[in-house]
């Protein structure tokens, strides 16, 4: 099991746009990114990236999420190896496997 803290980690210094934007030519629209839904066929943009909820949405078929669910979206992966792959895009290591305590029990 991935500890709570490295995901969270993990979500606080991957940015959206910069994950997304390896797979969608991204274009800064306002405050947000546009471009072309990788789920559906289109000619005008109905693809936003969020940068301050660090969400996305597709206006074309309501797909929406996270960087993590981009990656299970999008590539199909489950969610623990989004979550190493997105590991990777930020530089940061996931621990293999986490030493957890037995309680002490009477």
């Amino acid at each position: 099991m991935i500890p709570k803290e490295v995901i969270d980690e993990i979500f606080a210094t991957a940015r959206i746009e910069e994950v997304i934007g390896e797979f969608v030519q991204l274009k800064k629209s306002g405050r947000n990114y546009k471009g072309l839904s990788p789920f559906v066929q289109e000619k005008t943009p109905s693809f936003s990236v969020s940068p301050s909820k660090q969400f996305y949405h597709c206006f074309g078929c309501g797909a929406h999420g996270s960087a993590i669910s981009f990656l299970i979206d999008h590539d199909g992966l489950n969610f623990i190896d989004s979550v190493h792959e997105l590991a990777k895009v930020v530089s940061l290591t996931v621990p293999d496997h986490v030493d957890e305590k037995p309680e002490n029990r009477k």
